[in-house]
């Protein structure tokens, strides 16, 4: 799908069900640094199938979206209320790492726009470690080499794949490599220096799930409780079994029927 948000061309995709003529709630589904809407492939089409509009976002700058990236947590937040403005309608908003920072800015600072929030491998700060900032600052393909080995869990490294047949480490590898020159470094930088979740949890009203890896090297548990401690209402945590931080690959089918628990009860 092709949507023009601010005057950009925006690519999504939607599960292969449109968009038009429904009414549906609309769950929108934002991805972490250096990636694309396509690390959403399983719960796309599930989401789509199960009662509800999807739409999995290339952000500005990535995959097949105009660019340049922007370059700040709070500036992609406003361009996800500028997208709830373009449906005038409030988001069911799910995002992993970076998209979960930006989600949960959204929440807390564009409350009309945020129906509800998913947030999977996110913490209360995302410190970047100087020699994966480095490389991606250099375009230097260690940073993808990085990021998926560090991203990954313990089974991903000896092969396990919910899709037959593929390394899912070297999947990840060349998806982020494929990200054009510059891309990443700036995502890192931004959540980098992102220091707003705090404030961000606390003025959030809408009801909240998160998602946490209990092998996420990135975004661990300890790192992500006074995030949970943060909220008003408290949040539902869902803890994921065997599973680092990219966890809507690693374990499809877990966050396939978490996230339809939560929409359930945000409904």
């Amino acid at each position: 799908m092709i949507l023009n948000v601010n005057n950009q061309t925006i690519h999504a995709a939607t599960g292969a069900v449109p968009l038009a003529n429904r009414s549906e709630p609309l769950v929108v589904l934002v991805h972490g640094a250096g990636m694309d809407r396509t690390v959403w492939s399983h719960q796309t089409r599930f989401l789509a199938h199960h009662g509800f509009r999807a739409l999995a976002v290339d952000l500005p700058g990535h995959g097949r979206s105009d660019g340049p990236p922007l370059t700040s947590i709070e500036d992609l937040a406003l361009w996800v209320a500028a997208l709830a403005e373009y449906f005038d309608q409030p988001l069911h908003l799910v995002g992993h790492s970076m998209g979960a920072l930006i989600a949960l800015h959204a929440a807390g600072h564009h409350q009309e726009s945020v129906a509800s929030l998913g947030l999977l491998g996110v913490a209360v700060a995302m410190p970047v470690h100087p020699e994966l900032l480095a490389a991606a600052q250099d375009n230097d393909p260690k940073a993808a080499a990085l990021m998926a080995s560090w991203g990954l869990g313990s089974l991903q490294h000896v092969g396990e794949n919910p899709t037959p047949g593929l390394s899912m480490v070297g999947g990840v590898q060349a998806l982020i490599e494929s990200s054009p020159p510059g891309v990443l470094a700036t995502d890192l930088a931004a959540c980098s220096v992102y220091d707003q979740a705090v404030m961000a949890a606390e003025n959030t009203q809408c009801p909240v799930t998160m998602f946490l890896g209990s092998g996420d090297k990135m975004t661990p548990r300890r790192a992500a409780q006074p995030l949970i401690d943060s909220f008003v209402t408290n949040p539902a945590v869902n803890e994921i079994a065997d599973c680092g931080h990219m966890m809507m690959m690693e374990k499809p089918n877990e966050i396939r029927q978490g996230l339809l628990a939560h929409l359930g009860k945000a409904l």
